[in-house]
């Protein structure tokens, strides 16, 4: 019984519940900056390409490089033989350009809070009864 109780005791630590849900918050992150990225991001980048960006790519052998000159997509090319996706690459890359940024700025903004915390000052505690009392009969004294 007293493994059961020691795992319960690590598991309800509020740091471990505190890693899930910043892990679960993590990979919505993660899926909110994909579609971003995917559905708004690359489509203009690849208006100035002129095709779906996802699907640039060199073919690595005859078979393949035949696929690219064809314009065949990504898919259809990695079936014909081996392919340099360089497009995906990129897109990977931006991706991680884009949450490495907002985990900056998440950062930065709270580091600047707890500087504000830390420097604004705390009020003076409140007297104790007793110096209450020593206080009335000094003011008392001085009449």
């Amino acid at each position: 019984m007293g493994f059961l109780s020691e795992f319960k005791e690590f598991a309800m630590k509020g740091n471990l519940i505190d890693l899930a849900v910043g892990f679960v918050m993590g990979a919505a992150f993660g899926k909110v900056t994909s579609s971003f990225i995917d559905g708004m991001i690359m489509p203009l980048v690849g208006m100035i390409q002129g095709k779906d960006f996802s699907n640039l790519y060199f073919g690595l052998n005859e078979a393949a490089q035949k696929a690219a000159t064809d314009g065949l997509p990504l898919a259809k090319a990695k079936e014909a033989g081996p392919v340099f996706a360089w497009g995906a690459f990129v897109t990977v890359t931006i991706e991680f350009l884009v949450v490495a940024f907002v985990m900056f700025l998440i950062i930065k903004g709270m580091n600047s809070m707890k500087k504000k915390e830390a420097a604004a000052p705390a009020a003076p505690p409140e007297p104790t009864a007793s110096e209450k009392l020593l206080a009335e009969i000094r003011d008392a004294l001085k009449k």
